[in-house]
Parts: C-alpha cells; structure tokens; sequence
C-alpha cells in the first residue's frame, strides 16, 4: 500500500553539506541532493488526494543564529522543489528552530514535527511514513506511530 503522506528528514536523507564540517546549510549555495533522491521521487505520484510531501528537519542553527528561520525555511522548500518537482498542495515544511540546550516538543526525537505534518494533511499515522537517516528520526517515528524506513533503504537504487 502507498502511504498517503511521505515526511522526509533534510540533512543527510535528501540533501548533504557542500562545506565540510557543517552538518547543515548555512546558504542556499551550500547544499546539493543527495544521489539518486530526484529519480526515486519521480516515481512518487504526488497529488491533491495524496501522497503528500513534507519535510520534518532539526534546524538547531536558527537558534544559535547562524541561519535565519526565513532563510532555513526557503532552504527547505527550495530543497522540496530540487527532490521532488512542484508538487500540489504544496509541500509542509516543518523544522525546529530550538537550540539544542533548551527543552521543546519538536525537536527530533520528539514527535511533534511529525505530528504537525500528518494534522495538515488530514492522515492517519498508519498511513504516513517517515524516511530519515538517524536514530532520532527511528524514534520520533515511533513516538508519533508513523512507519520508518532509513534512507539508505528508501532510496537504494533498485527500490520500487
């Protein structure tokens, strides 16, 4: 069955760092797809019924003021754009901002990232499904009962 919602972490699952060092964007000309996202989301047949597409990203470095949440959320729809084409609706696109340091709800592995996303769309967690790369996302998908599949699985070349 295909999930009516795909959620997709950034750093690292879609897009990687060109500047070494920096695990995430701090310019829109400091990042690239990751290989082989573009063609294994063109097999996705995004819609107004569904699937949706969002993006559920840490982004730690809005508050330690090194991107602004401005410049981190264009960054992320720009990436949306270069993986998966325009797409209606458009995509959700949700990130943390918090700092690492202070306590919140949304930062991964927290669920309500994820949560956020399946709200706006109007799906049920069973029928989601979250691609990201780390353990805080494994977790975040598990606290929000949404399927995870690890990136390297989601996009191997041979996946259907």
């Amino acid at each position: 069955m295909m999930p009516r919602l795909y959620i997709f972490d950034a750093d690292d699952t879609l897009r990687h760092t060109t500047v070494p060092g920096r695990p995430c964007p701090h310019g829109p000309l400091e990042w690239e797809l990751l290989p082989g996202v573009r063609k294994r989301l063109a097999k996705v047949p995004f819609g107004p019924d569904g699937p949706f597409l969002a993006i559920a990203s840490n982004q730690d470095h809005v508050g330690y003021g090194l991107v602004s949440p401005g410049l981190a959320r264009r960054m992320l729809r720009d990436l949306a754009m270069a993986a998966a084409g325009p797409v209606r609706p458009a995509p959700y696109i949700a990130f943390c901002p918090h700092r690492l340091e202070q306590p919140c709800a949304c930062r991964k592995p927290a669920p309500g990232l994820l949560l956020d996303a399946l709200v706006h769309f109007h799906v049920a967690p069973a029928h989601a499904l979250f691609v990201g790369n780390t353990w805080c996302d494994e977790e975040a998908a598990r606290r929000a009962r949404i399927p995870f599949l690890h990136a390297r699985e989601f996009f191997r070349p041979d996946a259907p």
